[in-house]
């Protein structure tokens, strides 16, 4: 059994998708971002960077004790490699995944996520921190829509590269970008999100969050936290969210 704790952002969306297409059976751990229960000690035993998704496979490939994963990558290629699904085995192919992989987890997610940062919750406007993150999120559109242009999927046949990156672009009006300027990209998101398995993970994510609001208390956990954090802020917060 495959043990998620899951919250719904694109990051959280991306695993939820894996899992719909694999036909892994599941079960998910909700963990209420907006409410801090990203600080519990059981999240943080196998999620140390305090961020969602992390996963837990009671039942890994070598029948030993249990796994426990985080950072969405390494989970997609986990489950691609536990699975034998949506990752080749050939050098090249895999190559191909892996490296537009690593392009969104070090690129697109990064930069889409500054840009939603200073536009939707940052608590004063800055131009140019607003400029600088939606133009980067243009470029990174743009360099998704070339390689589009002659393919169906980003690496080949439809692998975790695309589950990966799709998460992320749904959010374009948000990031104050047009699909309509991307011909190619806008044709392989129509793609992804008529897939089944996509319509069920984002139909979970329906149910699991009801109310979507950043109020001022989650943003100060969301936004406000350094390597300062005391043990006894810790346990401050752990107290608020039991």
């Amino acid at each position: 059994m495959i043990d998620l704790h899951y919250w719904t952002t694109p990051n959280g969306h991306k695993v939820t998708i894996f899992l719909e297409e694999a036909g892994l059976p599941y079960r998910v751990i909700p963990v209420n971002i907006s409410s801090g229960e990203q600080f519990k000690p059981e999240f943080l035993a196998i999620a140390p960077n305090n961020r969602i998704p992390a996963l837990v496979d009671t039942a890994p490939a070598d029948g030993d004790a249990p796994v426990s994963i985080f950072e969405s990558g390494a989970i997609l290629q986990y489950l691609a490699e536990k699975t034998g699904r949506f990752l080749p085995t050939g050098i090249r192919g895999r190559t191909e995944v892996m490296q537009w992989l690593f392009w969104q987890m070090g690129g697109l997610g990064p930069m889409a996520g500054q840009n939603h940062h200073f536009v939707q919750y940052a608590p004063e406007q800055l131009p140019y921190a607003i400029n600088r993150y939606v133009n980067e999120t243009n470029r990174l559109y743009g360099v998704l829509n070339k390689r589009l242009a002659d393919r169906e999927f980003v690496a080949g046949d439809y692998s975790i590269a695309d589950m990966a990156s799709y998460p992320w672009v749904v959010l374009y009006k948000r990031q104050q970008q047009n699909l309509d300027d991307f011909p190619h990209l806008k044709r392989w998101f129509e793609t992804i999100r008529t897939r089944p398995a996509v319509e069920r993970a984002y139909a979970l994510a329906e149910k699991i969050n009801t109310t979507p609001v950043v109020s001022e208390e989650s943003r100060t956990l969301l936004f406000g936290q350094t390597a300062s954090l005391t043990a006894g802020e810790n346990t401050q917060i752990e107290e608020k969210v039991k």
